[in-house]
C-alpha cells in the first residue's frame, strides 16, 4: 500500500506556515493520543525550527491511560511542553493558556525587562486533519471561532483567534505530508479518519484493526461482540487472515449473514470502524514509545 494524498490546498498551507513562522513566538502541535507519531506530520520538524514547541495530546478520552502517560514522558524527553486533552469535552483545554506562558517563561522575562510588559503572545496550531484542531481552539477561546467537521480537511485558510488579551493563536488548515512510506502509518490515519475512507478498502481496514485489537486488547473484543473467546492465532497467519476470522466471528454473533449463511464481514468491517471511532470499543493506543526505539 502507498497512500499518496496531497491536494493544492495544503502545497498551499506549507508555504504559508513557513512564511508565517517569523511572526510567532511558539508552535503547538495538536496529536491524536491514540497515534502520537502516525498523527504527526514530520516535516514539521524542519518548517519549525528554533521555536519553542507544545505538543498536545488530544482524544485522551479514547486513548489507553497508561500509554499515554507513556506519551507525554516521551515527548518531554524530547523537550516539548506536553499538555494531555479532550477537546470535545474541553478537558485540559483551560491550562492552555499557563503552558504556553510556562513554555515561554525566559521569554516573557525578556520582554518584561525591556518594557515590554503585556506584549501579546503569538503561537501556531499545527495539525494534521480531523485531529481535533478546530475544536480545541473553540474550546480554549471560548467561543466558536473555527469551523468544525467530522472529517478531514475544513478549515481552508488561516486565521488569527484572540484568547485573551496577551494571547493569539494563528489557526492553520490541517495538513498532511505527500507519502506514507510506513504502512502502518497510512492504516492508522484511516482507522481514525483522518484520511478519508475511499482511498482504501474497508474490509482489508477493517481486518487489519481487528488483527491487532484482537492481539493487544483481546478482552475488548471478545466484551464487544459478546464471544466466549477469540480464536486463537496461527503461527503463520497474517494480520489479514486473522483479522478475517476475528470478523468474521463477531459479525456472526452479530446476525450478519447473507445468503448461504456467509457471514457479511464487509458491514462488519464498518460497524467495526464507526464503533472503534465513536470510542465505543474501549480505550486503545496503537503505537506506543518503544516502537520508535527499533
Amino acid at each position: 500500500m502507498n497512500i499518496q494524498w496531497y491536494p493544492g490546498h495544503m502545497t498551499k498551507t506549507r508555504r504559508m506556515i513557513v512564511d508565517q513562522i517569523k511572526n510567532v513566538d511558539a508552535v503547538c502541535e495538536i496529536l491524536d493520543a491514540r497515534i502520537p507519531i502516525s498523527s504527526r506530520n514530520p516535516d514539521v520538524d524542519d518548517m519549525t525550527v528554533g521555536k519553542p514547541r507544545l505538543v498536545v495530546l488530544n482524544r485522551v478520552d479514547q486513548a489507553d491511560p497508561e500509554m499515554t502517560k507513556k506519551w507525554a514522558a516521551y515527548f518531554r524527553g524530547k523537550g516539548y511542553a506536553v499538555l494531555e486533552s479532550d477537546a470535545k469535552s474541553g478537558v485540559g483545554t483551560a491550562k492552555f493558556a499557563a503552558t504556553v506562558r510556562e513554555l515561554l517563561a525566559d521569554k516573557l522575562k525578556s520582554y518584561a525587562e525591556k518594557g515590554q510588559v503585556g506584549r501579546v503572545v503569538r503561537v501556531m496550531i499545527l495539525g494534521i486533519p480531523n485531529v481535533g484542531k478546530s475544536t480545541f481552539i473553540n474550546k480554549v477561546a471560548g467561543r466558536k471561532t473555527a469551523k468544525t467537521e467530522d472529517r478531514p480537511g475544513v478549515t481552508r485558510s488561516k486565521q488569527w483567534v484572540p484568547i485573551d488579551r496577551n494571547l493569539e493563536l494563528l489557526d492553520t488548515p490541517g495538513i498532511l505530508w505527500p507519502k506514507f512510506d510506513d504502512q502502518s502509518v497510512g492504516m492508522n490515519l484511516a482507522y481514525t479518519g483522518a484520511v478519508k475512507d475511499d482511498i482504501l478498502d474497508v474490509e482489508t481496514l477493517g481486518c487489519h484493526l481487528m488483527s491487532y485489537l484482537g492481539e493487544n486488547y483481546p478482552d475488548a473484543i471478545t466484551t464487544s461482540y459478546k464471544l466466549a473467546e477469540l480464536p486463537l492465532r496461527e503461527q503463520e497467519e497474517n494480520d489479514i487472515a486473522y483479522g478475517y476470522r476475528l470478523l468474521q466471528a463477531a459479525g456472526r454473533k452479530r446476525g450478519f449473514l447473507i445468503s448461504g449463511g456467509e457471514v457479511d464481514t464487509e458491514r462488519m468491517a464498518k460497524i467495526l470502524l464507526d464503533e472503534y471511532r465513536g470510542g465505543k470499543l474501549g480505550r486503545f493506543t496503537l503505537e506506543t514509545p518503544e516502537q520508535m526505539e527499533k
